[in-house]
């Protein structure tokens, strides 16, 4: 289906196929008519632009020499009008000079005559030659319309190829297995294009149930890059009970989940008439997770899809696992970081201890020493005291309060 918006009302519909086909035409062979309408005026315009223009240069440089002519007529009918004058007083000179005038004035005419000849010469070359330029417009205006119609035909001719193909490929589904169908277009492009995929019947039904076909791939490496839960279901035009789509996508969806299947596909001829089916592939993941509906012909193109979307989500997927690998190894580095600081620490407040310890005790021997210290200081000040008093010891003041000493010590000096 095609969506349509509308320049007026802004509303947006959808049409089908067909119905867009035909729009399209009309606003072709709309604008292609308008395109070649425009081309004849502009032809026709330019056409008599230059017939105009072929008509005014000629009859101008026409002009310009008969005006030229003219004029040299009229000096040589001067120059006879003098030598008539001339001739009068002598008839044989004047019957000579009238002579060679008339011969003269015969040249100039035939001279005159042969360029005015020419002059049209010219304006019916220009003519042609404007002639066959139109000639090859309207050659092109005719290719440009026979290609345009060859474009249409061939376009009308593809639509009919297809809807002639829709026709024999319900007609064929109707004919052979749905199931056959798509398993034989599967293992045709297999060995290119599905190496490592697998895509076999789904024989397990030990849970109650089992859908038709489970699609499998891995990459080299044995990762699972995608898989599929495929339900196939066809209706001959003549059956009694018509079944619907929806029908089947709960079944479906169980199926899908009990074998473990990341997609589940329903390729569908049911509903012949319905647009939305047969415009291409139907989302219909707001109903079941990750499942669609598709036509026949879509079989081949979803799981290319959901494959090359699945090569992707791989690459992230393996991008992530080295991101959380590398995540791991910086956990494992930040702990071992840790631990380290950890046991730094540990033994840092051990030593930090010890170390205050013995500072502690340096502190009180230094205390001792600075007391012994003071006591040697306060010793020291107390000989230099005594020292002092023993300097300043005398006999007269040993003998001061003593008369007995005084008077030995008088007796020994006098002695």
């Amino acid at each position: 289906m095609q969506e349509i918006k509308c320049p007026n009302c802004g509303k947006v519909f959808q049409v089908d196929e067909s119905g867009y086909a035909a729009i399209v035409k009309q606003i072709r062979d709309k604008e292609f008519a308008k395109d070649i309408a425009e081309r004849e005026r502009q032809i026709n315009s330019e056409k008599e632009s230059q017939m105009a223009l072929v008509k005014v240069k000629a009859e101008g440089e026409y002009k310009d020499k008969l005006a030229d002519k003219d004029k040299e007529i009229a000096e040589r009918d001067n120059e006879i009008a003098s030598l008539k004058a001339e001739i009068s007083r002598n008839t044989s000179e004047k019957q000579l000079a009238v002579a060679e005038i008339e011969s003269k004035k015969n040249g100039i005419i035939a001279e005159k005559n042969s360029e005015i000849e020419k002059l049209k010469a010219e304006i019916n070359n220009s003519e042609s030659r404007l002639q066959l330029a139109v000639v090859e417009a309207e050659r092109k205006k005719d290719k440009i319309i026979a290609d345009k119609d060859k474009e249409i035909e061939g376009q009308k001719s593809q639509i009919e190829y297809y809807k002639d193909f829709k026709a024999k490929l319900s007609t064929k589904m109707i004919g052979e297995s749905l199931e056959k169908h798509c398993e034989y277009e599967f293992n045709r492009l297999r060995a290119t294009a599905f190496k490592n995929a697998y895509f076999e019947k789904d024989n397990d039904s030990r849970s109650g149930s089992k859908g038709d076909y489970i699609y499998r791939e891995e990459d080299d490496d044995g990762t699972e890059i995608l898989s599929i839960m495929f339900e196939m279901k066809n209706e001959a035009d003549t059956t009694a009970t018509k079944k619907k789509n929806e029908d089947f996508l709960k079944e479906l969806d169980k199926d899908r989940n009990e074998k473990k299947c990341e997609y589940a596909i329903l390729v569908s001829l049911l509903e012949a008439e319905n647009e939305l089916y047969n415009e291409g592939i139907v989302d219909v993941s707001y109903r079941y997770p990750k499942m669609y509906v598709i036509r026949p012909q879509f079989f081949i193109p979803i799981i290319t899809i959901l494959r090359n979307a699945a090569l992707n989500s791989l690459e992230y997927r393996r991008e992530i696992a080295v991101m959380r690998s590398q995540n791991i190894d910086i956990t494992n580095f930040e702990n071992s970081l840790m631990e380290f600081k950890s046991k730094f620490a540990y033994n840092y407040d051990l030593a930090s201890r010890k170390f205050k310890t013995a500072i502690d005790e340096i502190d009180k021997t230094i205390d001792h020493l600075m007391k012994i210290k003071e006591n040697l200081l306060s010793s020291e000040n107390n000989l230099r005291l005594a020292n002092n008093k023993a300097e300043e010891l005398t006999i007269k003041k040993l003998t001061k309060n003593n008369p007995t000493m005084k008077m030995k010590f008088d007796a020994l000096n006098n002695d």
